[in-house]
C-alpha cells in the first residue's frame, strides 16, 4: 500500500491495521510518499528514483493500492513509465462530497480505510476467494457509518479515536 497526504496516510494505516487483524498471514508494505517527484524517473526530475530503487519500494509485480489526497491521474502520470504501473491502483479526490463529516468525505471519495482494505482484497489473488466474508464485513461497516452519521451528525467514535496499535 502507498499513500500521500495526511488523511490518506491515516486511512491507509487504519486499513493495514484492519487487514493485519483479519488476514494475519497477508504481508503488507506501506510506502508513504512525501515528495511526489520521487515517483518520476531520475532522468525526469532531480528527486526522482532510479527504476531499481522504485521497484525495490513498489515492487515490479505486486498490486499497489495508492491513497492520494489529490486527483488520481496525477499519480498515474508520474508513474506511467514504471515497471509495475499496470498494478498500480490509485484512490483519490473525485469531486464527491457535500457538507458532511470529515470521515464521510473520505468515504465519498473511496479513500477511507474500508474501501482501501476492500481494494487490497480485490487485488491480491491469493485472498480474493477466501476473504469474501471480510469484504462483506467492510461493506457492513460502511452501512454502519452512514447510519451513525445520519443519527449523530458526527463520525463514529472508533473512527475519531483510531490510533496505530502499540
Amino acid at each position: 500500500m502507498a499513500c500521500c497526504g495526511d488523511v490518506p496516510t491515516l486511512e491507509t494505516l487504519a486499513a493495514v491495521d484492519y487487514l493485519r487483524g483479519a488476514i494475519p498471514d497477508l504481508k503488507i508494505r506501506v510506502v508513504n510518499v512525501v515528495d511526489l517527484m520521487t515517483l518520476q524517473p531520475a532522468s525526469e526530475h532531480p528527486h526522482g528514483l532510479s527504476d531499481k530503487d522504485f521497484d525495490s519500494l513498489f515492487t515490479s509485480d505486486r498490486p499497489v493500492v495508492f491513497a492520494f489526497h489529490g486527483y488520481p491521474w496525477l499519480i498515474h502520470r508520474l508513474t506511467y513509465r514504471r515497471t509495475n504501473h499496470d498494478n498500480l491502483h490509485v484512490r483519490g479526490y473525485k469531486e464527491e462530497g457535500t457538507t458532511t463529516t470529515p470521515f464521510d468525505m473520505t468515504v465519498l471519495n473511496d479513500v477511507d480505510r474500508f474501501h482501501l482494505a476492500m481494494d487490497v482484497i480485490d487485488r491480491v489473488p491469493r485472498i480474493q476467494k477466501v476473504a469474501a466474508h471480510q469484504k462483506q464485513a467492510l461493506r457492513n461497516k460502511l452501512i454502519e457509518h452512514k447510519l451513525y452519521i445520519a443519527k449523530h451528525g458526527d463520525d463514529m467514535p472508533e473512527i475519531r479515536g483510531w490510533k496505530w496499535p502499540a
